[in-house]
């Protein structure tokens, strides 16, 4: 399903909409049930549902940059969709960060055109610490780029096959057999 030559980015493309949808669908049902800043306990001392808004970047750094926040989201869509084709590579981890990537970018793009902040929401506490709230799209952004810098780690880790070189793997110990040089001496 992820090597369709016709289109290899058709999977991560519908990822990123389904993350877009869900983003906005739960966004829109913390809007219509829930009260600003009056938490819903859902795990009692570790996990509330909490209506915020948001006109910075994470944990709020940026704070009322909304343009400038709004460009550079709009500018990483953009880079993503043109480059697309470059990213995905045809593997599996490469198109799901691309989706999730996708998704969320373009989730928290829509809350900053449409409302001038990002809806936030999902409100946890580690041994009483508030963490800063976020939102689906904040999640699919944190693990897309958590996806793409594990497979960078991972295929950087592999070796580099030199074209014409023996596609037999050597086990330690091996020499490699030697090069055989053209003759240019005659």
């Amino acid at each position: 399903m992820w090597k369709n030559r016709n289109r290899p980015d058709l999977p991560a493309l519908c990822l990123g909409i389904l993350v877009f949808i869900l983003d906005q669908a739960s966004k829109q049902m913390a809007l219509a049930h829930l009260a600003f800043h009056e938490p819903v306990p859902v795990i009692p001392g570790f996990f509330n549902l909490t209506l915020l808004t948001n006109t910075g970047a994470a944990w709020g750094i940026m704070r009322d940059k909304g343009l400038w926040l709004t460009l550079l989201a709009a500018g990483a869509l953009l880079f993503l969709i043109l480059n697309r084709r470059s990213f995905i590579q045809n593997c599996a981890i490469q198109a799901t960060a691309y989706g999730l990537l996708l998704g969320g970018i373009a989730g928290n793009l829509t809350d900053r055109l449409v409302y001038g902040h990002v809806v936030d929401f999902l409100d946890f506490r580690f041994a009483g610490w508030p963490w800063p709230a976020f939102n689906l799209a904040d999640s699919a952004i944190c693990c897309g780029v958590g996806l793409y810098l594990l497979n960078a780690a991972r295929t950087s880790k592999q070796p580099m096959v030199t074209p014409g070189a023996s596609e037999i793997p050597l086990s330690p110990g091996d020499k490699p057999p030697p090069q055989v040089l053209p003759d240019h001496t005659k």
